[in-house]
């Protein structure tokens, strides 16, 4: 099946000579969430604002389901749903009134069906008649979500969906957007939380500096970069590692008080801590404590930051 979207060279150069994007080449698979990672100042905003035709691009291409986005950025843009970072409705509006109205701007002709179904998939439906200003913080989101599916894009863009939400709402979020993705929609988000990645992304890219650095399976990324650490506090300290386990990825730390080993995914089959435990034992290395730990997909995004720094 081809994919939905397909950004191929897409550049972005500011007046001021910041390069926001830098020959991005990315692909989106249908019905697929996609988790765009990436530190402050990256370019995932200004990347999802050009394909949303609120930033023109300076140079390359942006084709969605075969339809060239800057050539034909109207019929385009009805395809997508953007949820923004920031609140941005009228305070005063009702919330039926309001998602009712976006289906419009989309060339949408009016269906309170689809408005009615879309409030209460996101649990709005109590709060129809109510003015966005009466809303809490979680429900005005809901409500700019509400918006942008208003007129059933094929494409949902979730910039930062669950910032400065609680928890427990972040947790409802994720369901709804794993119902949406269900549903059919392709869904691409940026995101702080890297549990919410972890949590939700079928794939991951990682951009820094305008530039796609990486783009994996989530799972085949922890697999392949993910680490395995233990820390084995020492019942007497060493002042260097044995001669026997000289092969073995061991480090001595705490003025040799902490033994500490690390391994990658790949090495645990034929390395793996129980593996160091029997030979530590079979040594007469004796200790206390046993602390083990795998790598998150926070680790590897942190690695992969800092090494392309």
């Amino acid at each position: 099946m081809p994919p939905i979207l397909v950004l191929s060279g897409l550049s972005k150069t500011y007046a001021g000579g910041h390069v926001a994007l830098d020959s991005v080449d990315l692909e989106i698979r249908r019905g697929e969430i996609f988790a765009l990672l990436g530190p402050n100042g990256a370019g995932k905003t200004t990347l999802i604002g050009a394909v949303c035709g609120l930033v023109r691009p300076t140079g390359g291409t942006i084709t969605v389901d075969g339809v060239d986005a800057i050539r034909e950025p109207r019929q385009v843009r009805a395809r997508i749903g953007l949820v923004p970072q920031e609140l941005s409705t009228d305070m005063f509006e009702h919330v039926a009134h309001t998602v009712g109205f976006s289906r419009g701007l989309f060339g949408k002709r009016r269906d309170d069906a689809v408005v009615e179904r879309v409030l209460r998939s996101l649990s709005l439906w109590d709060k129809r008649d109510a003015k966005i200003m009466e809303l809490s913080g979680g429900m005005k989101r809901r409500v700019l979500i509400a918006k942008a599916l208003a007129h059933e894009p094929d494409i949902l863009f979730l910039d930062e969906p669950t910032a400065g939400v609680d928890v427990e709402l972040r947790r409802d979020m994720w369901k709804l957007i794993g119902a949406l993705r269900d549903s059919g929609v392709t869904i691409i988000l940026t995101t702080h939380y890297i549990e919410e990645a972890e949590e939700m992304a079928d794939r991951i890219g990682v951009i820094d500096k305008g530039r796609i650095i990486l783009v994996e399976e989530k799972q085949t990324l922890l697999a392949k970069l993910g680490r395995t650490e233990a820390r084995f506090t020492l019942a007497a300290p060493m002042t260097a590692l044995p001669a026997d386990l000289a092969d073995w990825p061991l480090a001595l730390e705490d003025d040799g008080g902490t033994l500490r080993y690390t391994i990658t995914a790949a090495e645990t089959e034929t390395r793996g801590l129980a593996a160091l435990v029997r030979r530590l034992d079979a040594l007469g290395v004796d200790y206390r404590t046993l602390d083990a730990r795998r790598s998150s997909l926070e680790d590897i995004f942190v690695d992969l930051v800092e090494k392309g720094a």
